[in-house]
């Protein structure tokens, strides 16, 4: 393999359709609101993206076959409303600079051929959240960035820049006619985020009125927050037995002398 390339699994015929993508990233905060979305919408998977640019390595299953890397497309026919979605996540980032470019030039071709006009990029935002994590929004125009800001968001502070495919797409898509968005939930970063994902999905439901209820999100919030406790106490634990050892090495210190 060279180059990235796109296999289909069958055709689709969307209609308006918007493509929203989360690869893992900080707080894994898009991929988790794009898997929340495949599973409550029951969307179908019809393409996958392979790319020489991924890591190099195979993921085994249970029964011990294995694959590669890569990222897949699902399709979502809206019946009420106005969008059809497209939505796609993947098992990891492009590792190089070259394979970030070309992986969103790839996706762009690709919402072309299926005459999507607006994509939605979403990411965590490296801030520790005080109460219900913020979603920062930045857009390639002021009519999409206005309908963020309507639906809850805020500006994205001037200057910060948008790492991976979730910004070169709206760097890249001025290129291809596409209106790109970008939604950013804050996120510590370090622990897989569903609060944050759950605030843009807040923001993307609003926006588009897709009408998903995001209630089921509520146990792995749960989980995650367990996990949090656990990990502060453990934190805890170690600097009292650190602080222990400070205090043991002074007085030996101080007996010797």
């Amino acid at each position: 393999m060279k180059e990235t390339y796109i296999k289909e699994l069958r055709q689709i015929n969307p209609s308006n359709a918007v493509l929203v993508e989360g690869f893992p990233g900080l707080g894994l905060v898009g991929k988790i609101a794009i898997r929340y979305l495949i599973k409550q919408l029951k969307a179908e998977k019809f393409a996958h993206l392979y790319s020489p640019h991924f890591p190099y390595f195979v993921l085994v299953n249970k029964k011990g076959n294995v694959r590669l890397l890569r990222g897949s497309f699902y399709f979502w026919k809206n019946e009420s409303g106005q969008n059809d979605l497209i939505l796609f996540t993947g098992d990891s980032q492009a590792q190089t600079i070259e394979g970030q470019y070309e992986i969103a030039g790839q996706m762009l071709d690709f919402a072309q051929k299926y005459a999507v006009k607006t994509i939605v990029t979403i990411g965590g935002y490296r801030m520790e959240a005080k109460g219900k994590p913020k979603v920062f929004a930045a857009a390639t125009s002021h009519e999409l960035l206005d309908k963020a800001l309507q639906a809850g968001a805020i500006v994205s502070a001037s200057g910060s820049p948008i790492v991976g495919t979730a910004g070169l797409i709206l760097g890249l898509a001025r290129f291809k006619n596409i209106g790109a968005l970008c939604l950013l939930g804050e996120t510590r970063g370090y622990l897989p985020d569903p609060l944050s994902a759950r605030s843009v999905l807040e923001v993307l439901n609003t926006i588009f009125n897709f009408n998903v209820d995001l209630t089921a999100l509520n146990e792995e919030i749960a989980k995650a927050e367990n996990m949090l406790t656990r990990l502060q106490k453990i934190e805890e634990k170690r600097a009292l037995q650190a602080e222990e050892i400070r205090r043991e090495e002074d007085r030996k210190t101080t007996y010797i002398s």
